[in-house]
């Protein structure tokens, strides 16, 4: 974990909300680093999880706002966000009863202008946002190492230091107010996913041409053609393992992000819209909830080639959010 150079205040308690792969790797370090957490998640095995590492946990986020003045969301989408923070309906969230002063920080891949209104809304209600999506997978959530992409106010950033130095190992500072977070996030998602369709087109070539897998693997992962989405994820075709880290509709919904930014922006990007439309066919085919290497199913079925058969033996991977 990265060091960090304030000293937490004994009276903040930190709610972690999203137990998933990143939330739960979120939550632990916290809890290692000796701050006051709770966890909270919908489902009663993410707690249970959470509860055996010696953690405490809460079913409903409405309950954190009794304990916690520091809530850290680490869901799937704005609209996720929107049902914690404001309610289903849009009335009774989190937010009405969080204490005026308290602060939110804001982990999910989300548009950079519902970051810059989120932050306006929470303001006029007397709270702070820290925009800060989050990088580096569950590997790095677990062990405090993410890279977190942060913008907000000095008062923002002053409340969330001692959580910030627990759960990354960088933390970058990218600007005074909501929205520039989720700007930097966006180009990382178009680049992680284009690198990611680019290394499944790339191994359907070499299978088509009758080149060892495996071999093929570790020739480019010594060459100037490697990527570290093509290290990291071709494995999980190598493994035939498509349990998710990362799912298939992660990428469609960021991809989506990221091409309705570019449209917003008049400024064509053909190349991120090519890695949408294979994410977007490989969700068609069934393989939405499938880690996002299974991307190269789609070429599997246009080209004809086999790929190593799935081994359920090595479906024992989490789930990333």
């Amino acid at each position: 974990m990265s060091d960090s150079s304030s000293v937490p205040t004994p009276d903040v308690t930190y709610g972690v909300i999203g137990l998933g792969a990143m939330g739960m790797g979120i939550a632990r370090s916290l809890f290692a680093a000796g701050l006051p957490v709770i966890g909270c998640d919908v489902a009663v095995s993410a707690r249970d999880n959470f509860a055996a590492a010696g953690g405490r946990t809460l079913p409903s986020p409405l309950a954190l706002a009794e304990e916690c003045s520091v809530v850290i969301l680490v869901v799937v989408n704005a609209a996720q966000v929107d049902a914690v923070l404001f309610g289903e309906d849009g009335l009774g969230g989190l937010a009405e009863r969080l204490a005026p002063g308290s602060l939110v920080i804001q982990c999910a891949t989300v548009a950079p202008a519902y970051a810059v209104a989120l932050g306006e809304r929470l303001q006029e209600m007397e709270l702070e946002l820290l925009d800060a999506p989050i990088s580096g997978g569950a590997a790095k959530a677990a062990c405090g190492q993410l890279s977190v992409m942060a913008s907000g106010r000095v008062e923002a950033f002053s409340m969330a230091e001692p959580a910030l130095g627990a759960m990354a190992a960088n933390v970058h500072r990218l600007g005074d107010a909501p929205g520039v977070g989720s700007s930097v996030k966006l180009v990382n998602q178009h680049l992680a996913g284009v690198h990611i369709a680019a290394a499944a087109e790339a191994m359907a070539l070499g299978v088509r041409m009758g080149i060892d897998p495996q071999r093929l693997y570790e020739v480019i992962t010594q060459s100037a053609g490697n990527s570290w989405m093509f290290e990291n994820r071709v494995p999980h075709i190598l493994e035939g393992d498509y349990t998710p880290l990362s799912a298939v509709d992660i990428f469609v919904k960021d991809l989506n992000l990221v091409h309705d930014t570019g449209r917003d922006l008049r400024l064509a990007m053909p190349v991120a819209a090519s890695a949408l439309q294979q994410f977007t066919a490989a969700s068609g085919m069934g393989h939405g909830r499938e880690d996002d290497a299974a991307v190269i199913k789609v070429y599997a079925a246009t080209a004809g080639i086999d790929l190593p058969a799935t081994n359920d033996a090595n479906h024992d991977r989490e789930r990333e959010e």
